[in-house]
Formats: C-alpha cells, structure tokens, sequence
C-alpha cells in the first residue's frame, strides 16, 4: 500500500503555529519563515535596504515638526513674548507717569504750603500792625483825655489860686488896717492900706 502524501502546514499566527507543532510535529510555514528571519539576527532598522524609507520618513517628520514650529508654536511664543514685553513696557511707563505726576502733586503741595505760610505770616504781622495801631490811638485818645483833665485842674487850681489870692489881698489889707489902728490909733483907709500890702508883695 502506497503511503499517502501529507497535506502542507497550515499557515496559522504564531501562538497556534506553536500549539500546533507541538501536537503535530510539524511547524508551519510563517512560523518557519519568521524563524529562518530572526535567525538571520540584526534589527530591521541597520539593515542598509530599510535606510532610504527610513530616511524618508525622517525628512517627513523633520518637516512636520518644522511647520508645526514655524507656523503654530514660534508665533504663539512670540506672540507671548510681545505681549509680556508690552505688559511690561506699558507698566514701566504708567510707573513713571504717576511718579511723574506724584512729583508735581508734591510740588504744587509744598508751593501751596509755601503761600500758606506767606500768606499767615502777612496776616499776622497785619493783625500785629493793626492791634499797634489801636493801642496807639486809644493811647493817643487816653494822652488826650489826661491831658484835657489836666488842663481843666489846672485852669480849676488857677481859679482857686486866684480867688485864694484876692481873698489874701483882702485879708492882708484888713489885717494891715487893724494892725496900724491898734499901734497908732488911728485906722488908715482902704485904698491907704491896700497900696501897702501891694508895695510888701
């Protein structure tokens, strides 16, 4: 009896190539051939045969990234960058705006203060010069007052020397006329004895 030949391995993926050759005996073909390749040894990727697909898809890559930089991430950050740069320069000149403006404030402060000051020390020496002024003329009105007084005692005092006086005269003459008469008996007479007291003063 003839033998029968055999039927070819099934091809099958590498876990069932497995189990099936260790029930059979046989290895598949994908299984043989996968194995004959690692066999070989060495990585598909330093195989000279895969550089130009590999440089290929390195130039594809290096390009894409390239737009993506140039076009996407490059103007994003620059954008960025002239906006914080912007930030940055527009705070820098409102800082010295309002320092700018806080020095004139400082000025016109200190030049109000200034004219306050000016103007307080005018009205106090106006008030000063005017407070002198009064004093002066109620002094003036007080000297006037004191010296009407005065003018009026004297001209009173004048009066009661002058009637003192007469009244002296009076006396004197009627003393002198008592005093003659009681020496010589005889009482001279008025004009005789007033003539006498006027020649003794």
């Amino acid at each position: 009896m003839a033998a029968t030949p055999s039927a070819p391995p099934p091809v099958l993926p590498v876990e069932q190539a497995v189990e099936y050759a260790a029930e059979t005996g046989h290895v598949p073909a994908n299984a043989a051939a996968a194995a004959a390749e690692h066999d070989a040894g060495g990585l598909p990727q330093f195989e000279f045969q895969h550089w130009a697909g590999q440089a290929v898809y390195l130039l594809i890559l290096f390009a894409i990234l390239y737009v993506l930089v140039a076009k996407v991430f490059a103007p994003r950050l620059r954008r960025v960058i002239d906006e914080r740069a912007e930030t940055v320069s527009s705070a820098v000149a409102t800082a010295r705006s309002v320092q700018t403006e806080a020095a004139a404030q400082a000025d016109a402060a200190k030049a109000d203060l200034e004219k306050a000051r000016a103007d307080a020390r005018a009205t106090a020496a106006a008030a000063k010069a005017r407070v002198a002024a009064e004093i002066q003329a109620r002094q003036a009105e007080e000297e006037a007052i004191v010296a009407a007084r005065v003018a009026e005692a004297e001209k009173a005092i004048a009066a009661t020397r002058d009637g003192a006086m007469v009244h002296a005269a009076s006396i004197a003459s009627d003393t002198t006329r008592a005093i003659v008469e009681r020496l010589t008996g005889k009482a001279p007479t008025a004009a005789e004895a007033d003539a006498a007291v006027k020649g003794a003063a």
